[in-house]
C-alpha cells in the first residue's frame, strides 16, 4: 500500500508541472488503475488489474477500519492524477511531447482497464467526496473522447439514458445532468474545435431522453415527490442544460427536438408556485429572459452568430408561442404566486447585531427578470398581431397584473400621478435590463400607434386619448426617456458611453426613440409639460430620480390633466406657481427611511424661485439628502451645498472631456457659448423665471431656480450632438455615427423652432 502511495504521489508531482513520463506509460496503468473491491487486499497485483466484474466479485475477509481508510485515501489519490493528467491532455499549454505520453495512458486506463465503467460504479458512491471525483474525471474523460474523435462510452450512454428515463429525483440523476452540463461548456469554451460536431455527437444519444424527463420532472406535483433535496438539486442542472441546449441551437445552429422544449411545453412555469428554495425560481425566470431576448449562453458564445448560417425559421415561432404561455400564466395570476421577498445582506452576513433593526429589501434581480419578461413577452405578441383593439385590451390587462406586482414588492410606493417611472424604480441598478425594457416598451408604443404622425406640434383628441392611456399602463416613451434622462443627471457623457458601449442595445432604442420624437413632437412637448406641472404640484424634485412624493390630493391629478389637456404654448396655470398652494397639495416625505432599499438619488431644488429663508420651519425648506436641523448655519449650507454639486457636476464633465481626448479650446467654448445663449431664447415652460439661470445657479436677488425639463433636454442632446462630431472628426468614433447626427440635428432643428 504504501508503495503505491509514493508512486502515486511522485506521478502526481510530475504531471502536475507538466512532465514528460519517462517509463513506459503502460506501468502506469496498474496504479491508476481504481480496485473496486471493498474486502480484498489492495496490494495483490491480480486484483488490482481485475476487471470491474471480478473486483465486484469480492474476497472473503473483512478489513479493518485502519485499511478501508487507507483504501479509500488510494481512491482519491488515483482519481486526482486522472483528473489532473486529463486537464493537462485537453490543455494547449502542455508540452507535445508530455501531451503524447498522457494521451496514451489514457487510452490505455480506457482499452484494458475499462476505467469509464469504473468511474460510473465510482459515482454512485455514498462517499460525496469521492463521487464528486468521480464525476469531474468522468466529464473530462468524455470530453477527451470527443476530441479525440473516439466513440463515447456506451456504459456511460446506458447508464444516463437508464437513470434519466426511471426518476427525477435519483441522485445518479443529478450527476448525468452535472456532467453533461459541464462537458457542453467545455466545447463552447474551445473555439478552436469543431464545436458543431462534438456537440452532436454527445446530444444525439440523448434527445429523446431528455423529452422524457423533460415531461417526468416538470407535468408532476411538487407534493408527489419522495425526495424533495434530490428534486431541487435537479432542477438547478436541468434549468441550465437546457440554456445550453437553446444556446447550441442559436450559435451552432443544431436542431433537435430537446432543444424546443421549453418554448412548446410551458409546464416549466408551474415551478414558480411549487415550495422550492427562492433562487431555483429565479434561475428560471431568468433563462425565459435569456430565452425571450436572445441571449442564451452569452457568458460562453463569446463570438457573433456567423452570418452565413442559415436562420433558424422556427425559433421565431418558438418564441412567440414562449410567450404566449407566459403572458397566459399572468393571466392566471403567475405573479401572485411568485415570492421575491430577499434577504437582508450585508458586510459582516446576514446576522442582525444587537440594537440594529433589520433591512429586508425585495429580490431585485427576480423583479427585473419578472418585469422585463412581462413586457418583452407583449413586444412579441404585438409585432404578431394586426387588432388594435385586442392590443389595447393586453397591454392594459398585462401591465395592470405587472404594476400591481410591483406595487406589493416595492418599499416606496410609485407615483399615482406617473407610472412610467416603475421602469427606473425596478431597473437603475441594471443598465442591460433597463435598455432592453425601455426598448420593449417603445417597441409596444409603435405598434399601437401605427400610422398616427404629429409632425405639426399639435395634440389631437386622440393622440390626447393616448397620452393618457399610455400613461395610464407606465408605457409612455417620452415619460421613459425622460426619466433615463433625469437619472443620469441630464449627463450627455452616460449617454456617450451607450452608445459606445457593446453591453446595451442602447443604440438601437435610442435610434428608434429618436425616429419617434420627429412624428410625435407634440407629444413630447406635452409630456414635457406635464412633468414640469407635476414637479410644481408637488413641491419637491428630484435631480437624478423619481420623488418620494405621492400626489395625494384630487386637486393634484385634476391639475395635471389640466396641464396635458392644455395646448403646447400655453402656460402652466398659476395656481401651480404659488408654493402654499402645491406644498399643501403633495405632503413632503423623508429620505432617510428609505435610503437603504432604494438608489440614492440626489434632491434638487424646485423649478418655481423659492427663496432661502434665514430661519424658518423645516417643512418648508427644499429637502436634502443630509440633515441639517441640527447645525446653526443650516440654511446657508444646503445653499452652498447645491452650489458645491452644480461646480462639481461641471468640473466633471470638463474632466470627461478631457480624459475621451476632447480639448476644451476657445473655439469649443464660444460655440459652447453660442449654443448657450441659443437654447436660453428657447421657450422655457414658466415664461416667469429668468432665463440666466441654470440648474440649481443663485439668482441675484438671492432665489435658488431650475430651468425647465424641455430646455434641460435640448442642451443634453445638443452636448451630446457635439460630442459624436468632436470623435467623428478624430476618427475615434467606434462606428459611423452619420445616420444617428442626422436624426440628432432634426430634432435640433424642431427644437429651435418652439
Amino acid at each position: 500500500m504504501e508503495g503505491v502511495e509514493e508512486i502515486l504521489d511522485q506521478l502526481y508531482k510530475k504531471v502536475l508541472l507538466g512532465g514528460t513520463l519517462e517509463d513506459d506509460v503502460h506501468g502506469y496503468i496498474f496504479y491508476l488503475n481504481p480496485n473496486l473491491s471493498e474486502q480484498a487486499d489492495c496490494t495483490t497485483p491480480s486484483l488490482t488489474r481485475s476487471n470491474v466484474s471480478g473486483t465486484l466479485g469480492g474476497v472473503p475477509g473483512a478489513k479493518s477500519p485502519f485499511e478501508m481508510s487507507r483504501a479509500r485515501e488510494v481512491k482519491l489519490l488515483q482519481l486526482t492524477v486522472m483528473d489532473v493528467m486529463l486537464s493537462r491532455v485537453l490543455s494547449a499549454e502542455t508540452e507535445a511531447l508530455a501531451k503524447e505520453g498522457y494521451r496514451k495512458l489514457t487510452e490505455g486506463l480506457l482499452q484494458s482497464a475499462e476505467v469509464d465503467s469504473k468511474l460510473i460504479w465510482m459515482l454512485q458512491n455514498s462517499d460525496k467526496l469521492m463521487s464528486h471525483l468521480a464525476a469531474k474525471c468522468l466529464s473530462s474523460l468524455l470530453y477527451f473522447q470527443l476530441r479525440a474523435k473516439m466513440a463515447l462510452s456506451n456504459p456511460w450512454i446506458t447508464f444516463c439514458q437508464k437513470h434519466l428515463s426511471e426518476s427525477p429525483e435519483s441522485r445518479e440523476a443529478v450527476h448525468c445532468l452535472w456532467i453533461l452540463t459541464v462537458v457542453i461548456k467545455e466545447i463552447f469554451k474551445d473555439t478552436h474545435c469543431q464545436q458543431a460536431e462534438m456537440l452532436k455527437q454527445l446530444l444525439a444519444p440523448f434527445d429523446i431522453t431528455f423529452e422524457v424527463f423533460y415531461n417526468s420532472l416538470f407535468s408532476q406535483h411538487f407534493g408527489n415527490f419522495q425526495n424533495p433535496s434530490n428534486v431541487v438539486n435537479s432542477l438547478v442542472c436541468f434549468l441550465e442544460l437546457l440554456e445550453l441546449l437553446t444556446a447550441s441551437r442559436i450559435h451552432l445552429k443544431l436542431h433537435f427536438k430537446s432543444q424546443r422544449m421549453l418554448f412548446l411545453k410551458p409546464c416549466a412555469l408551474d415551478i414558480l408556485a411549487w415550495p422550492i428554495p427562492a433562487f431555483v425560481k429565479r434561475k428560471l425566470v431568468i433563462v425565459i429572459k435569456k430565452c425571450l431576448l436572445g441571449k442564451m449562453g452569452e457568458d460562453l458564445c463569446r463570438g457573433s452568430v456567423p452570418a452565413l448560417m442559415s436562420p433558424d425559421h422556427f425559433l421565431d415561432g418558438d418564441v412567440l408561442a414562449l410567450a404566449d404561455a407566459l403572458l397566459h400564466a399572468v393571466r392566471l395570476g403567475l405573479w401572485k404566486d411568485l415570492s421575491v421577498s430577499g434577504k437582508p445582506s450585508r458586510f459582516g452576513g446576514d446576522e442582525v447585531q444587537p440594537g440594529c433593526q433589520p433591512r429586508i429589501g425585495p429580490d431585485y434581480v427576480t423583479l427585473r427578470a419578472a418585469s422585463l419578461i412581462t413586457v418583452k413577452s407583449l413586444e412579441i405578441k404585438f409585432q404578431n398581431c394586426t387588432s388594435a383593439a385586442e392590443m389595447r385590451a393586453d397591454l392594459q390587462k398585462f401591465m395592470s397584473e405587472l404594476l400591481t406586482f410591483l406595487k406589493s414588492h416595492l418599499r416606496r410606493p410609485l407615483r399615482l400621478y406617473n407610472p412610467c417611472e416603475w421602469l427606473f424604480r425596478v431597473f437603475i441598478e441594471q443598465d442591460d435590463d433597463m435598455v432592453e425594457a425601455a426598448k420593449a416598451s417603445l417597441s409596444i408604443y409603435l405598434q399601437l400607434t401605427r400610422g398616427q404622425d404629429d409632425t405639426s406640434g399639435r395634440l389631437t383628441q386622440e393622440n390626447e386619448a393616448w397620452i393618457h392611456y399610455t400613461h395610464r399602463n407606465g408605457c409612455n416613451p417620452h415619460c421613459i426617456f425622460l426619466f433615463l434622462l433625469k437619472n443620469i443627471v441630464f449627463d450627455s457623457t452616460v449617454l456617450l458611453d451607450f452608445l459606445i458601449s457593446s453591453e446595451t442595445c442602447f443604440f438601437e432604442y435610442f435610434v428608434k426613440y429618436l425616429k419617434l420624437l420627429q412624428r410625435d413632437w407634440g407629444h413630447f412637448l406635452a409630456i414635457c409639460k406635464f412633468f414640469d406641472a407635476a414637479k410644481l404640484q408637488c413641491g419637491v424634485h428630484t435631480h437624478g430620480a423619481v420623488t418620494p412624493s405621492l400626489v395625494q390630493d384630487s386637486r393634484a391629478s385634476h391639475t395635471i390633466q389640466r396641464a396635458l389637456a392644455s395646448p403646447v404654448g400655453h402656460t402652466v396655470p398659476h395656481a401651480l406657481a404659488s408654493p402654499v398652494g402645491h406644498r399643501n397639495a403633495c405632503p413632503q416625505v423623508s429620505w432617510a427611511s428609505n435610503a437603504s432599499s432604494e438608489p440614492q438619488s440626489q434632491v434638487v431644488m424646485a423649478r418655481q424661485a423659492h427663496t432661502v429663508p434665514a430661519h424658518g420651519p423645516p417643512s418648508q425648506t427644499p429637502l436634502s439628502l443630509v440633515d441639517y436641523e441640527s447645525s446653526e448655519d443650516s440654511d446657508e449650507e444646503a445653499t452652498n451645498q447645491h452650489l458645491a454639486n452644480y461646480r462639481q457636476t461641471s468640473s466633471h464633465q470638463e474632466m470627461s472631456r478631457e480624459t475621451q481626448g476632447l480639448p476644451r479650446t476657445s473655439q469649443n467654448r464660444k460655440e459652447r457659448s453660442r449654443s448657450r445663449e441659443h437654447q436660453q431664447r428657447l421657450l422655457l415652460p414658466l415664461q416667469s423665471n429668468p432665463p440666466n439661470c441654470a440648474t440649481g445657479e443663485v439668482a441675484p436677488n438671492g432665489a435658488v431656480q431650475e430651468v425647465g425639463l424641455f430646455l434641460r433636454t435640448v442642451k443634453c442632446l445638443q452636448e451630446l450632438q457635439d460630442a459624436i462630431e468632436r470623435l467623428q472628426e478624430k476618427n475615434l468614433f467606434p462606428y459611423n455615427p452619420a445616420a444617428l447626427l442626422k436624426l440628432l440635428k432634426v430634432v435640433g432643428a424642431k427644437c429651435g423652432k418652439v
